[in-house]
C-alpha cells in the first residue's frame, strides 16, 4: 500500500529531452512464469504494440481509454503513477465522494494533496493494462492527465526509436 511517500510528477518531455537514453534503453520484463512439464502449453498470444509520435515539443500525447472512456494524456516517465485531475476522475466514473486526499505529493507546480485510486484499465491502441495505481489531484494542481510508470512498468517494453515511443505488451 502506498504510504505518505512523496511522489514526483515531472513533465515527461523535460525528462526525455535531458535523459533520452532512459526511454531508449528501457526494457521492463514480466517475471518468468513456469508451468509443469506435463501441462499442455498454449500458443503464445500475439504481441500487442502501440506507437506514439512525438509532437513538435517532443511530448508523447495520445488518446488513452481509462476505465473504458477516452482521455487525452501524456506519457510521463517522471511520474511514479498515472495522475488525473478530479474532473477527469469523475468523467471516468470515480466518484468524488470516495476520494481521500491524504497523500502529500510534489509536482512541477509545487506540493499538493492526492487521493490514491486503482484504475480498472488503461488502454492505448490495443495495449491494455489492468489494475493500474493512480493519483487523483485537485483540478487546480493538474490540468491534464499524466500516464506514468504505474502503467509503463506493466508492459513488456517501451522505448523511443526515431521520435516514436513504442510500447509492447
Amino acid at each position: 500500500m502506498i504510504g505518505r511517500n512523496i511522489f514526483l510528477f515531472a513533465v515527461g518531455a523535460v525528462l526525455m529531452s535531458q535523459v533520452p537514453s532512459l526511454l531508449g534503453l528501457t526494457d521492463i520484463s514480466e517475471p518468468v512464469k513456469t508451468t509443469q512439464a506435463t501441462a499442455p502449453s498454449a500458443p503464445p498470444s500475439p504481441a500487442r504494440l502501440a506507437a506514439i509520435s512525438a509532437d513538435d515539443r517532443g511530448h508523447f500525447n495520445a488518446v488513452f481509454r481509462i476505465n473504458g472512456r477516452p482521455v487525452d494524456g501524456m506519457i510521463d516517465t517522471g511520474a511514479s503513477l498515472v495522475a488525473l485531475n478530479e474532473s477527469t476522475a469523475r468523467r471516468i466514473g470515480i466518484a468524488g465522494s470516495r476520494l481521500q486526499f491524504k497523500h502529500q505529493v510534489s509536482t512541477a507546480n509545487g506540493k499538493t494533496e492526492a487521493a490514491h485510486v486503482v484504475l480498472d484499465e488503461v488502454e492505448l491502441q490495443g495495449v491494455r493494462v489492468r489494475q493500474v495505481d493512480a493519483f487523483v489531484l485537485r483540478d487546480t494542481a493538474l490540468s491534464s492527465t499524466l500516464v506514468g510508470m504505474s502503467f509503463l512498468k506493466k508492459l513488456k517494453s517501451f522505448r523511443v526509436d526515431r521520435g516514436t515511443l513504442k510500447l509492447s505488451q
